[in-house]
């Protein structure tokens, strides 16, 4: 199994193409990992194009969800998109904060950073920012957020309790979260779990459903809520890349399932002691 380093170095290589690729090459294919499909047309992503603050050059294909749409965004506020890619979700963010409010997305790609300022530009949005950054050790103060959102990114980082603590961190106390991403329920074939393309298509590095809402509460949040989840069929042609016929055949009468889910959580208002793993509470 690759180290923590070297699945973030595959991920950032990734999505430096995957930046200057079409959005239809990347909504045919596991999060624009390649392996596009002939059998089914956007495996993940949802559709943005009638919300508010939607911009066609900055929507690769890439997300699992509309976390914006559930996010609970007032106008003024201050809203941080992890993993902000072209820039799509913090346009429709900017739609809700409206001009007095301010709208920060990290990605840890410079090719992403460049599309999504220059999309920006094109736009005349002035209180829209892209900054280059780990989302793991955000470039951001703490307590200045009122809204974190993100989609399809959490699956892709190895250490997930660092980012959800990091989000804990950045939220001002009474903020929130909304996230999209990918989960399991029941365990992946080992070809799949193994395969470092499915890594960098947001698959095999996914996490047990029920431990992702185990690390959001470990991180002191309250409140947690599924606002929506639907299921992710990844067709035969993308699988037979990994499997066999029969183990295909096997995988689909399986109890294993892969899901898109958005999640919702507070910061509480007052600060609360927050545990880490096998460490306990202190």
């Amino acid at each position: 199994m690759k180290t923590e380093i070297e699945l973030k170095e595959l991920v950032k290589e990734k999505y430096a193409e995957i930046a200057n690729q079409t959005k239809d090459f990347n909504a045919a294919s596991c999060c624009g990992a390649g392996g596009c499909s002939e059998e089914i047309y956007n495996i993940m992503s949802d559709d943005y194009t009638q919300l508010n603050g939607y911009a066609a050059d900055a929507d690769l294909g890439l997300g699992c969800g509309l976390p914006t749409a559930f996010a609970k965004i007032n106008k003024g506020d201050v809203v941080i998109d992890l993993g902000s890619g072209a820039g799509n979700d913090c346009f429709i963010a900017r739609a809700a904060t409206g001009e007095t409010g301010k709208v920060i997305g990290i990605d840890f790609t410079e090719q992403m950073v460049a599309k999504a300022r220059t999309n920006a530009e094109k736009l005349g949005y002035h209180n829209v920012e892209f900054r280059l950054g780990d989302i793991e050790q955000m470039p951001v103060s703490a307590n200045m957020a009122d809204v974190v959102v993100s989609n399809c990114v959490l699956n892709l980082v190895p250490n997930k309790f660092n980012v959800i603590k990091e989000v804990y961190r950045v939220l001002k106390p009474g903020g929130h979260f909304s996230i999209s991403d990918i989960v399991l329920e029941g365990q992946l074939p080992s070809q799949l779990k193994n395969a470092a393309e499915m890594y960098a298509g947001c698959v095999s590095g996914a996490i047990q459903q029920q431990v992702y809402l185990e690390l959001i509460a470990a991180n002191g949040f309250e409140n947690i809520t599924i606002q929506k989840s639907k299921e992710i069929i990844i067709p035969d042609d993308i699988l037979l890349n990994y499997l066999s016929a029969a183990e295909i055949a096997t995988f689909r009468i399986s109890d294993m399932g892969i899901f898109s889910i958005t999640v919702y959580a507070d910061k509480p208002s007052a600060e609360k002691t927050v545990c880490t793993p096998g460490g306990g509470c202190c």
